[in-house]
């Protein structure tokens, strides 16, 4: 999909007012590629976002199938916050590093930077997303520990938090120790966007309270979804 599309994206990559253009485009392009390999999101709910509302978007992390089911997740223009590493993938890494932030999280300064381009989208009112986890754990789905720099981003700039829950990715496409676990392939990528968190009139005080709050939110959905989803199975061997 991405070789297919490239001269669109080469093209529309030139000026930066035509980004949002590429972002509609990537939106398509994550759906083929999805319904290529049998996979077929379904998002469980989702609330009504503001237009011209700017949010700091907060997924959990368990599948490289995360960076593409979060375009289906949310349809708003936004860019991603991910590792520069990246930027190295032939074709896909020439999109990412144009409009999105790449960031070397063992360099302060690469950090530094990035987080200072990602408030700099903010106030031009473009979202911004990023895995608090930082990296795909071995436990997933499970949740590894969040860093600081998602909530101290959008307690500084004010402006709310979408906690995104995705349920199956790491069955769809199970990376390192997972694939222990799972054999990865077809099916359902079930999505839950909760309601945005607000960080009106805290500070760098609330990091913590804020953080654990998200946490809570996303591990209580993944297993509140995984439980029912375990009755669903037993009600129906018994029927």
């Amino acid at each position: 999909m991405v070789i297919i599309f490239y001269p669109a994206y080469y093209i529309l990559l030139q000026r930066k007012e035509w980004f949002p253009k590429v972002f509609k485009l990537y939106r398509v392009c994550a759906r083929l590629m999805l319904y290529n390999a049998g996979v077929f999101p379904k998002i469980l709910s989702k609330p009504q976002l503001k237009n011209g509302t700017p949010y700091v978007i907060c997924p959990n992390h368990c599948s490289y199938l995360d960076i593409v089911t979060t375009y289906i997740a949310i349809s708003d223009y936004f860019h991603f916050m991910g590792k520069a590493e990246l930027k190295n993938i032939p074709l896909f890494g020439h999109f990412f590093k144009e409009m999105n932030i790449p960031v070397d999280r063992a360099s302060i300064m690469s950090s530094h930077r990035a987080f200072k381009r990602a408030k700099e989208d903010i106030d031009e009112g473009i979202s911004v997303a990023i895995f608090p986890e930082a990296m795909i754990t071995d436990g997933a789905p499970k949740l590894g520990p969040f860093k600081n720099g998602a909530f101290k981003l959008a307690i500084e700039k004010q402006v709310p938090i979408i906690p995104i829950v995705f349920l199956d990715n790491c069955k769809r496409m199970p990376d390192g120790i997972l694939r222990r676990m799972y054999a990865g392939g077809p099916g359902r990528s079930r999505i839950v966007v909760h309601e945005p968190v607000e960080t009106i009139g805290m500070t760098e005080k609330d990091i913590s309270s804020l953080k654990h709050k998200v946490y809570g939110i996303i591990n209580d959905s993944l297993h509140s979804q995984n439980k029912i989803q375990i009755e669903k199975a037993e009600y129906s061997k018994v029927n």
